[in-house]
């Protein structure tokens, strides 16, 4: 139940940002090398990930489907669901980001240790959750968009952008996997320091822009406050529809934790640099509040969950 400790670095990349934003020349040098951070962050996803895997989510695709289902159509449905029921709740920028979390894709690390954890199937979550981020480069921009219509103003040439900074360093990374894998796998610290960097840079430059447009203005406590009632609903339902889908479905009870933990997962890793690309500078500040808020909630939540999980007797 504790909090990640990486929320309270970027909180403090927030506050950060919140009292000396970025502008420009400042913000342009910022911005650039974001970009290219982000992009080298995708390139070294793309060597991290094992072929294997991918030939494990073709092999064992229904639960893959039913995982994809739960990330990319049961999150949608339920987001779309309370911004209409409660569409005067938020402000059209934190609905934006509402909506564009749960167009997100899967998380990877905390997925697998979770499922680890609660004694389930890890084989899968590794799998499930990896072929979760590699279809969410190209999935969420588009899903995204049709969440959101012309609200957030997506365009065919920003999904361009994401395929240029995103997708194809994602494919040359994997390419060349054979040559730079051993070197991914000897580093894998200094590849963690690589994705949280990138993150705290894309915060850092997201909130100085939305500072600079008055974002503290535009979002008072109590909005913020919804905000976390809102993604508490959100990953409560979906926990429960998981859980009650691959029971119905006959899952063994490893894998019904895998389908739990890796389908109520959301990205901040994905979501964050994803926003810096899809959004405009004033708006992506606001956007990227409920992933932040969403991604500690799913911490904590899980953390319960699987050691109740792991307690169970039997298997």
């Amino acid at each position: 139940m504790k909090i990640d400790p990486f929320i309270l670095i970027i909180l403090a990349t927030v506050a950060l940002a919140s009292l000396f934003p970025a502008s420009g020349v400042g913000a342009q040098i910022v911005d650039v090398v974001t970009t290219v951070a982000i992009s080298l962050l995708f390139f070294l996803h793309g060597v991290r990930l094992k072929r294997e895997t991918l030939v494990s989510a073709v092999s064992d695709w229904k639960v893959h489907v039913l995982i994809l289902s739960l990330t990319f159509v049961l999150f949608p449905l339920i987001g779309v669901g309370l911004h209409l029921a409660i569409p005067r709740a938020l402000t059209p920028e934190l609905w934006m980001g509402i909506l564009f979390l749960c167009a997100l894709p899967s998380t990877v690390q905390s997925a697998i240790a979770f499922t680890s954890i609660a004694r389930g199937n890890v084989a899968v979550a590794v799998c499930a959750a990896a072929f979760s981020n590699l279809f969410g480069v190209v999935v969420t921009p588009l899903l995204a968009g049709l969440l959101l219509g012309t609200q957030a103003g997506i365009s065919l040439d920003q999904v361009g952008r994401i395929a240029v900074q995103l997708l194809l360093p994602f494919v040359a990374g994997h390419l060349l996997r054979p040559l730079l894998g051993g070197w991914a796998e000897r580093n894998r610290k200094l590849l963690t320091f690589t994705d949280r960097g990138t993150i705290v840079l894309a915060v850092f430059s997201s909130f100085s822009a939305a500072i600079v447009e008055g974002l503290w203005q535009k979002v008072p406590l109590v909005q913020l406050a919804v905000v976390l009632a809102l993604a508490l609903l959100i990953l409560a339902l979906v926990l429960l529809g998981s859980a009650w889908l691959a029971r119905a479905l006959g899952y063994s009870k490893a894998d019904e934790i895998a389908i739990v933990f890796v389908g109520s997962k959301k990205s901040l890793a994905s979501g964050v640099p994803m926003a810096k690309i899809l959004f405009t500078p004033a708006v992506a500040g606001a956007v990227i509040l409920p992933i932040m808020i969403f991604h500690q909630a799913q911490l904590m939540a899980c953390a319960t969950i699987a050691r109740r999980y792991a307690a169970r007797d039997g298997e």
